[in-house]
């Protein structure tokens, strides 16, 4: 028997997640943003926040049973990018973790593959230039990124992108990854957890309502 179309619709929800701190630094900018949007109403959508462990292999043990729970209308992961300084909107996930350091379990993989045979690349499915251009026009840094790295943010953006192709039950539900600044007190570049906070819910607002991408030139901060 067919199941009827309608019972695969997302939840009316959006699942923003963020990172563990690593690297030694006892504050991962990335959950304080998630923290802080958790609960939250956007665009008659409910935000739930949840926390990845920045550890090959379990971060996207712990994705896919959020996603799996209950599958939601949009996920956005958002990461720590140390050295920019707006909001980065990545575009692209590439298939192969290859660690400049070890993760919080120690593990560090060279050249490895996230999914042993999956596609070498997806696209991120936000529409990120008309996100990068309603951010800005709140007065926040953003730009479009077009490498998000080979460490556990691209591991989790390639295995998002990945699962959201791959599950019938999350085929309506758009995704990708943001990487964000230090906080202040962290070093700099950087950007106040406020401004990062506004830019994401403004963000989050323009891709549940913006279905068709703008076409504008990406990757200018101001």
């Amino acid at each position: 028997m067919v199941a009827a179309p309608h019972a695969f619709a997302p939840s009316p929800r959006v699942l923003l997640t963020g990172f563990d701190p690593f690297g030694g630094d006892p504050i991962n900018p990335s959950w304080r943003i998630a923290q802080a949007l958790h609960r939250r109403q956007i665009a008659g959508h409910h935000v739930q926040a949840a926390q990845l462990p920045t550890v090959f292999g379990d971060a996207l043990a712990r994705l896919h049973e959020l996603l799996q729970a209950h599958p939601p209308a949009l996920v956005i992961c958002l990461g720590l990018a140390a050295g920019r300084g707006a909001l980065s909107l990545e575009r692209i996930a590439i298939n192969v973790n290859d660690a400049r350091i070890a993760d919080n379990a120690g593990a560090q993989p060279i050249d490895t593959p996230v999914v042993p045979g999956g596609p070498a690349a997806y696209f991120s499915t936000l529409p990120i230039k008309a996100m990068r251009q309603a951010i800005l026009a709140a007065g926040i840094p953003a730009e479009v990124s077009q490498t998000a790295g080979t460490f556990v943010c691209n591991h989790v953006f390639y295995g998002l992108m990945h699962r959201l192709a791959s599950v019938r039950a999350l085929s309506r539900t758009r995704g990708g990854f943001i990487h964000v600044p230090l906080l202040p007190e962290q070093g700099a570049p950087s950007l106040p957890l406020e401004q990062m906070v506004e830019g994401m819910r403004v963000g989050i607002q323009t891709a549940l309502e913006v279905k068709q991408d703008v076409r504008v030139g990406a990757g200018a901060v101001h």
